[in-house]
């Protein structure tokens, strides 16, 4: 019992100073808001379609700061959440992995505000080829590192049956890993192609990832209560 107290997920001083590199970068993507909003236009882009033509635009405060505020309070966020989890104790049976989702996290999302910064002040960038093939890239990491998560009710592939028991939870992640490589490594292929074919090959692709695992989930459970 001891030994799962002192290894229970902890928000303490020696803990978060390991979190030094993404407090950098955040303090960073905050300076940087306040030196470029003088510069950005008064609409800033903030939607793009799936041809990555802009269809929505918003006002130059919310262009500078939005992203930058959003991601301190996710990330501070993604911080808190393992302390009310019921399953707090399971967090130190995959720490690296979800360190590595909180970090990549921060990084997605200030690449994805630099591009539209970048956008914003007139640069020509292929936002459409770059957020896509960033995501495939998202999928693909995440793939690798699922088949480490463990029980929780936070991170991972959360339905009725995998939160209710473990094994249907460790099997869906290990088959549910390999898909997301799979999936994403599809989306990547067709991420540099503006047409109806690749959308459909896209988010086809997600519609797979999101939905075999669940279905999966709900199979293995049934099987195991029938023995």
């Amino acid at each position: 019992m001891d030994r799962e107290k002192n290894d229970t997920y902890r928000l303490n001083w020696d803990n978060l100073k390991t979190e030094w590199p993404v407090w950098i970068v955040m303090a960073g993507l905050l300076l940087a808001a306040v030196l470029v909003y003088p510069h950005l236009p008064e609409q800033v882009p903030s939607h793009w379609n799936i041809q990555g033509e802009v269809d929505d635009y918003q006002g130059r405060f919310f262009g500078a700061f939005f992203f930058p505020l959003m991601i301190v309070g996710l990330y501070l966020l993604m911080l808190v959440l393992p302390v009310i989890d019921p399953r707090r104790e399971n967090y130190a049976r995959f720490r690296g992995a979800y360190t590595f989702l909180r970090w990549g996290f921060v990084i997605f999302m200030t690449i994805l505000y630099g591009v539209t910064i970048a956008v914003a002040l007139g640069y020509g960038v292929d936002v459409g080829w770059m957020v896509k093939a960033m995501v495939a890239g998202l999928f693909i990491i995440i793939g690798n590192y699922m088949g480490q998560f463990r029980h929780n009710y936070f991170v991972g592939i959360k339905t009725p049956w995998t939160l209710a028991n473990e094994e249907v939870w460790q099997r869906t992640h290990r088959m549910g890993g390999k898909l997301w490589v799979i999936c994403g490594l599809i989306c990547l292929v067709v991420s540099p192609f503006n047409t109806t074919w690749a959308a459909v090959m896209f988010f086809g692709a997600i519609a797979v990832m999101t939905l075999v695992p669940m279905v999966y989930s709900y199979l293995l459970f049934a099987r195991l209560q029938s023995r």
